[in-house]
Parts: structure tokens; C-alpha cells; sequence
């Protein structure tokens, strides 16, 4: 496990970072059997989530343009709900880690980090209490923006159905 212990908050033309660490004389979560632009893939041994149950998916032909929310960590390993945009979303037929253009509108989010910074990529992201994709990218020129791409490229990639 790791904890976030600092932000480099972002600004144009220099995109800021998470600083953290892993913590010393914790057990492995899981194992990683894939790296790809899609993410990485393995199992999960410690099951432990923010959520009760599993989380609907989102095809990408359900994600629309307006309000949606990822989760990061800003401090230690506490998981965080902030409020985003969908400004575009490109249901595309062959898949992309950049069919999402996503804006950050959270305030307390935009105070912290500037938007978007390195160390979010793999933030989930949710759209009507589903699951519609992952952060992926920020825009270096306006670290309030970047991109997303769609869970139903990563399920493919993972070969889950």
C-alpha cells in the first residue's frame, strides 16, 4: 500500500504530481499479470473498496457529456469523490485511452492540485452511479483538463466480458 504524503500542484505548461510512498511491512494487495496504455491487470488479493457492491459499467455508448466524478487521493490512502465534467465523450469503435475529454470542476480538488495532476492516472470515474472509465491523461497547458478512456476498452483489453 502507499500514501500520498504531498502535491505538486499543476500549472500551465508543468503538470503537478502526487508525491507518496509505500508504506513499509504491508501485504501485497495483488499481482499484476498486464501493463498495457489501458492499464495494468492482475488479481486483486485484498478486496477492500469505498464501495458496499460492485459498481455497474458503463458502455461507452452510455457515457454523456455533463456532471460525473472521479476518486483519487489527495492524502495518506483516504479514496476522495470529486466533481468533474464530461466534455466529450468518443464512443469509438476500435479502442483509445483518450476517448474522454474530461474538465475538473471541483473546487477543493482545483485548490489542491490545479486540476489534474500525475499520479491520478487509473482514477476511476463514475457517471450516474456507474462506472464509465479511468483518468489517462492531463492537458499540459491546462492542468484543469485531460483525458479519460472508456472501461469498456479496459474490460476488453482484460479480456472480461
Amino acid at each position: 500500500m502507499a500514501s500520498v504524503s504531498s502535491i505538486e500542484k499543476g500549472v500551465s505548461g508543468e503538470p503537478g504530481e502526487k508525491i507518496a510512498k509505500f508504506l513499509p511491512n504491508q501485504a501485497f494487495w495483488g499481482s499484476v499479470t498486464i501493463n498495457s496504455p489501458f492499464g495494468l491487470f492482475g488479481e486483486v488479493f485484498n478486496k477492500g473498496t469505498i464501495f458496499d457492491q460492485p459498481i455497474p459499467v458503463a458502455s461507452a455508448d452510455q457515457v454523456k457529456e455533463g456532471p460525473a466524478k472521479i476518486l483519487t487521493v489527495l492524502e495518506g490512502d483516504k479514496v476522495q469523490e470529486f466533481d468533474i465534467k464530461i466534455l466529450k465523450s468518443n464512443p469509438r469503435k476500435s479502442p483509445t485511452t483518450k476517448g474522454l475529454i474530461i474538465k475538473v470542476t471541483d473546487p477543493k480538488l482545483l485548490e489542491k492540485t490545479g486540476g489534474i495532476v500525475q499520479g491520478m492516472s487509473g482514477s476511476p470515474i463514475i457517471q450516474e452511479d456507474k462506472l464509465i472509465g479511468a483518468v489517462t491523461h492531463v492537458f499540459v497547458n491546462d492542468p484543469t483538463s485531460g483525458y479519460g478512456g472508456h472501461i469498456e476498452w479496459m474490460l476488453q483489453e482484460a479480456e472480461i466480458k
